[in-house]
C-alpha cells in the first residue's frame, strides 16, 4: 500500500529533525567567541548547557500533550487516549538516567565526529537486551542474541576508525577520540538502565509518549538547570575547555553567544530538533508502523555521516561505512526487521515461528511505546 502525503510528511519530519539534532549540536561545538570578563576567543565548550537546552525540547512535548487534548475534548468524538492516572514522580529515576547520559553524551561529542557519535548509540541494544534479560526475565530469540553479537562486531570496527582516523585528523586528537568513544558507549549503559526502569515502572501505567517525554524532559530540565550552580565551582583543571576550567561555565556560554549569536541558532536547532523529532517518531509509529521508525532512525545515522563529509567536518574513512553496515544489520536483527523477508521462505518462516515463539508481541509492545530504541535522541 502506498504512502499518504501525510505519512510521506511524517517520515520526512522524524529523519530530518533527527539529524539536525545531532548535526547542531555539534555545530554549536566547532564555534569559538569571547567570553565574559575579556577572555580571549576559545572553543564554544558547554556541553551540560547544551544538555538543558535538549530537555528543554523534551519539556515542550508536555505542551504539545496538552494542547492535542484539549483539541480532542472539543472534537464531537473524543479518540485521544490519555492513559491511567499516575504518579510523576514515576519519571524521575528514568530521567535522572536520561540526564546523565545526555550530559556524559554532550561531553563525547566535543571529543569525536557526529558521525561515530551516532554509530556508537547503536550500542544501546547490547545494554539494553542484556539488562532486560537478568532484570526483566525476558527470553530474547536467537535473531536477537545474533543482533547483539553482529552489534559488537560493528561497535569494533566503528572503533577501530576513529582510531586510525585519529592519527590523521587534526580537529581531534587520538586520546580525545577514544576517551570520547568510550564516553559514548558509557552512556549507553545509562540509557539502557532508563529503558529498563520505564518498563518496569512506567508502562505498565499506560502513559500517553508525548505526555512520558514532557514529563521526565521537565525533570531533566528543572534539576539540570539547578545543577549548573554548583558546575559553576567545580574545577576540574584540563578536563574542562573554559577559561575558568570549571565543569560547566553557563555565564561563559551566555557571554559567547551574546559575541556570537549563531551559537544561540544552534541551540535552538537542538531544542526544537528534538521536540519535532519526538513527535514525529511517534506519529510515524501510530500512523505507519513502529518497524518503519526504526528504520528511519537509522537512516538518520547515514543522512549525518553524509552532512558531515559535505560540510567538511570529517574525511571519508573506508571502514566507517563497513561498521555503519554491520551497526544497520545488528540493529535490524535485534529488532525483527529481517522477519518480513524470510517470512517469504516456508522453511525459515517455520523456524522462526518456534524460535521466536511470544517474542514478536512482546519487541511490537516495546516499539509500540513509542521510544525509540537509540532515543533519545536525544
Amino acid at each position: 500500500m502506498a504512502w499518504t502525503k501525510y505519512q510521506l510528511f511524517l517520515a520526512g519530519l522524524m529523519l530530518t529533525t533527527g539529524s539536525i539534532n545531532t548535526l547542531s549540536a555539534k555545530w554549536a561545538d566547532m564555534f569559538s567567541a569571547k567570553g565574559c570578563h575579556g577572555n580571549p576567543e576559545h572553543a564554544f565548550s558547554h556541553p551540560f548547557v547544551q544538555a538543558v537546552g535538549m530537555f528543554l525540547g523534551e519539556f515542550s512535548c508536555l505542551a504539545v500533550f496538552y494542547i492535542l487534548l484539549c483539541h480532542d475534548r472539543r472534537s464531537p468524538e473524543p479518540r485521544m487516549n490519555i492513559g491511567q492516572s499516575f504518579n510523576p514522580l514515576l519519571f524521575f529515576p528514568p530521567a535522572m538516567c536520561d540526564m546523565t547520559a545526555t550530559s556524559i553524551m554532550y561531553v563525547a561529542l566535543n571529543m569525536t565526529s557526529a558521525s561515530s557519535f551516532q554509530m556508537l548509540r547503536g550500542a544501546v541494544i547490547i545494554f539494553t537486551g542484556l539488562l532486560s534479560v537478568a532484570f526483566l526475565g525476558r527470553r530474547l530469540a536467537p535473531s536477537q542474541w545474533l543482533g547483539i553479537f553482529v552489534t559488537i562486531f560493528g561497535l569494533v570496527v566503528v572503533g577501530l576508525a576513529d582510531f586510525v582516523s585519529g592519527h590523521r585528523d587534526d580537529s581531534h586528537k587520538l586520546n580525545d577520540v577514544i576517551t570520547g568513544d568510550l564516553l559514548i558507549i558509557m552512556a549507553q549503559i545509562i540509557v539502557s538502565v532508563q529503558m529498563v526502569l520505564e518498563e518496569k515502572f512506567v508502562y505498565k501505567h499506560d502513559v500517553h509518549p508525548l505526555r512520558a517525554v514532557g514529563t521526565e524532559g521537565l525533570f531533566g530540565f528543572a534539576v539540570l538547570s539547578l545543577l549548573l550552580i554548583p558546575m559553576y565551582f567545580i574545577h576540574v583543571g584540563n578536563f574542562s575547555d573554559n577559561p575558568r576550567q570549571v565543569l560547566e561555565d553557563a555565564l561563559d556560554a551566555f557571554c559567547q553567544i551574546g559575541y556570537k549569536p549563531l551559537i544561540l541558532l544552534a541551540l535552538l536547532g537542538n531544542t526544537v530538533s528534538i521536540a519535532f523529532f519526538n513527535f514525529a517518531g511517534i506519529s510515524v509509529t501510530k500512523e505507519i508502523s513502529a518497524t518503519t521508525r526504526m528504520v528511519l532512525d537509522s537512516l538518520r545515522t547515514l543522512v549525518i555521516w553524509v552532512v558531515s563529509l559535505a560540510l567538511g567536518w570529517e574525511q571519508f574513512h573506508g571502514l566507517q561505512v563497513l561498521g555503519f553496515v554491520v551497526l544497520l544489520t545488528g540493529t535490524a536483527l535485534y529488532n525483527g526487521l529481517h522477519r518480513p523477508l524470510l517470512a517469504r521462505i516456508p522453511w525459515c518462516a517455520a523456524r522462526m515461528n518456534l524460535d521466536d515463539k511470544g517474542s514478536d508481541a512482546e519487541r511490537e509492545r516495546l516499539l509500540n511505546d513509542g521510544r525509540v530504541l537509540a532515543s533519545e535522541d536525544t
